[in-house]
């Protein structure tokens, strides 16, 4: 029985881990979607630059398992798109205005992958939950 119990923290504490990894992932994609239109504050200026969420493995001693953690932001390096807008305030000396390189359309794909994620996670935590009363439930008997 103890070594049941422990797999059910395991499960459940990995499990945990990717709740907590792509509920960081879609702060991070809400982000720039919140962006995604800005410009600089100063003409000529970069706008917002779009960053991406990388994830890390971590050994969680206490359990003996792996577990996963949103690692660190990273931003997007590609290049910004540009528009010819002579009358934005945004806009350098040409008549150019940067923004965001941020693509709606990954965004929300991204959004999506990242919520299936979430929600996998989270019918794990149910399933097992549900493992751990049904176990009660017949020690009980």
């Amino acid at each position: 029985m103890a070594n049941d119990s422990s797999d059910f923290a395991r499960s459940m504490a990995i499990a945990t881990s990717g709740l907590r990894a792509q509920a960081g992932r879609m702060r991070v994609i809400s982000e720039n979607i919140a962006n995604a239109d800005s410009t600089s504050a100063t003409a000529g200026g970069d706008p917002y630059r779009r960053k991406v969420p990388t994830f890390s493995s971590a050994l969680d001693r206490t359990l003996d398992a792996q577990v996963v953690t949103l690692g660190r932001i990273k931003p997007d390096q590609s290049d910004f798109r540009v528009k010819y807008e002579p009358t934005n305030p945004a806009a350098d000396a040409s008549g150019n205005v940067k923004y965001p390189n941020v693509n709606s359309v990954v965004e929300m794909t991204d959004m999506r992958d990242a919520q299936r994620s979430y929600e996998a996670n989270v019918n794990i935590i149910s399933a097992t939950r549900r493992m751990i009363q049904r176990t009660l439930d017949i020690l009980k008997a």
